[in-house]
């Protein structure tokens, strides 16, 4: 494998809207961010993902964009933008922005002009089809529940296609002046300095032509969009042009949401050749998921989780690097999805971490994962914000579940858990703003902040400070970035276990995913421990005993 200069590095996603807010408004914004630079430089992070910052109406909190080439006020300005690049790179940081070009916001000039002329040149920009008998030309149903297909405004007789909220108005990449405007926006970034874009939604540029119904699968008349994407062919054209044209020319650092590619194409997505530098694992934040609804989705159990894990090793290989997460602004907190119900402590957030962070390809940590933030209480679906929480909480309703059982349901799901502000202490507000916060804090930040986290050398966030620097450790870098991942005690119940292998040195990751102590085969005698989330560790040359939620990285 050609060795890259982000593959040693350790990624962060900030959630702009809910990290630091500098002016009291209760938003986070760029000066926020500028402000805790030398915090994420101290955890080890080299690479930051931001999540929508442009110009928007926050239908879908900033994935309708109004405006590529400006930062919402919310947000701060394109000077501030500047300077976060420029103390980015005084710390040998590297921003990345998100991309979201499937769809753009329907208050985007292109789409205004779009309404004003259906027929002209904006309108080529976009999915518009004439009524058919004076209804939807088509049954699709968007993601987040409803008609995939919206009337144009000013006309009664036209409608355009939305995959997504009614605000996101899909573009049309079967159009080269479109895709002409959007590489222009992406090199204007590059220029700019960002060192890449995490690119949204990706899959769904490419509709299945010519477009049509397809089979009723609920009582609302409609059809699940998949339908139509698993009909979809040729996307990598686009893809491959949409690299040639903007990524490769700047050598960036790109990440793909993927996931919807089909058999056998791995290669062509994240190989040597491929359309990104790398692309997420979701295997397991989807496994168990349910089309009819949240409250059908099967919980994860430890087994599950690292049958998912290792199956995407397994089909990754050297093929190139994937991204390893556990939560991100769309998931639950993973500490609240992977560890069972009621054992969720220091002892296994570690674990969790762990086994996690030290996979083959790049770890991503999202904000609050460094000190162990969990899933949000939920008391009336009042307090939801997530339009896609929302939505599932109505089809748990129709289901016949009561109002108690569909809160329940979407409280596990729901992606205001990820969206929470970030607790910096246990100050008022959690330290995230002397305002009111535009989304509830956590009721448990007294208990879990970084404050007294940084104070308390065996806190989750100093776990994640050694895990970093671990990776990064030039005596065992090269194992821990490059080497083999070979599974090891692959059919134990509730154990995650597995080897790193160089080519001179085998490292060995081992957890007990359970609350009770148990004993285990060690494959060579361990010549140093290398990390350990508990305080002793108890050993001879031919087995380990492992107390529960026990973690160790040994150096074999």
């Amino acid at each position: 494998m050609k060795k890259l200069w982000w593959h040693d590095k350790v990624a962060y996603q900030i959630y702009p809207k809910s990290f630091c807010d500098s002016n009291g408004d209760g938003i986070g914004d760029l000066p926020g961010i500028i402000s805790k630079l030398d915090y994420l430089k101290s955890l080890g992070v080299d690479i930051i993902w931001l999540s929508p910052i442009y110009v928007s109406p926050l239908a879908d909190q900033g994935y309708d964009i109004a405006d590529y080439y400006n930062i919402d006020p919310r947000f701060g300005t394109m000077e501030d933008m500047d300077e976060l690049l420029e103390q980015a790179k005084k710390r040998d940081m590297y921003v990345v922005m998100d991309l979201v070009v499937n769809h753009c916001s329907d208050e985007h000039e292109w789409f205004r002009k779009a309404c004003e002329d259906p027929d002209g040149k904006y309108g080529k920009f976009f999915y518009i089809e004439t009524a058919k008998d004076g209804k939807r030309p088509y049954n699709w149903r968007s993601y987040f529940g409803g008609p995939a297909w919206e009337k144009l405004p000013g006309h009664e007789d036209k409608y355009y296609m939305h995959l997504f909220h009614r605000k996101q108005p899909d573009l049309n990449w079967e159009n080269p002046e479109c895709r002409e405007e959007i590489y222009r926006m992406i090199n204007w970034w590059l220029d700019k300095g960002l060192a890449g874009f995490r690119i949204d939604a990706i899959i769904n540029i490419k509709k299945a032509l010519p477009l049509h119904d397809y089979p009723v699968d609920r009582e609302d008349g409609l059809s699940d969009v998949h339908n139509m994407l698993h009909e979809a062919v040729g996307v990598g054209d686009f893809l491959t042009e949409l690299r040639d044209r903007t990524f490769r020319p700047h050598d960036a650092f790109t990440v793909g949401e993927v996931f919807d590619e089909k058999p056998g194409e791995l290669p062509q997505f994240i190989g040597e050749d491929g359309y990104f530098s790398s692309m997420y694992d979701f295997a397991p934040t989807i496994f168990g998921f349910s089309r009819e609804g949240w409250h059908k989705s099967e919980e994860i159990t430890p087994d599950d989780y690292r049958n998912c894990v290792f199956k995407t090793q397994q089909k990754v290989k050297d093929v190139g690097f994937i991204s390893n997460i556990i939560e991100n602004h769309d998931e639950p907190r993973g500490v609240s999805r992977y560890i069972p119900e009621g054992e969720c402590d220091s002892s296994s957030k570690k674990m969790l971490a762990t086994v996690y962070f030290l996979l083959k390809g790049l770890p991503w940590i999202y904000q609050g994962q460094e000190i162990g933030m969990e899933n949000v209480p939920i008391g009336t679906i009042q307090e939801v914000d997530d339009i896609s929480a929302r939505y599932m909480y109505q089809v748990a309703l129709e289901d016949g579940l009561s109002e108690k059982e569909a809160l329940t349901a979407i409280q596990k799901f729901s992606r205001d858990n990820a969206r929470t502000p970030f607790q910096w202490s246990a100050k008022a507000q959690a330290g995230f703003t002397t305002g009111t916060p535009w989304l509830n804090v956590n009721p448990n930040y007294k208990e879990i902040n970084l404050e007294e986290q940084l104070a308390d050398p065996d806190s989750v966030f100093h776990y994640y400070q050694r895990l970093a620097a671990l990776r990064k450790d030039p005596e065992y870098k090269e194992t821990l970035v490059y080497g083999e991942l070979i599974p090891y005690l692959e059919d134990t119940h509730n154990v995650m276990a597995y080897y790193r292998k160089g080519e001179d040195q085998t490292i060995l990751v081992m957890a007990n995913y359970q609350k009770e102590g148990r004993e285990l085969a060690l494959p060579a005698a361990c010549k140093k421990v290398l990390l350990n989330n508990l305080a002793d560790t108890k050993m001879n040359d031919a087995s380990i005993w492992l107390e529960g939620y026990q973690a160790v990285v040994l150096l074999l």
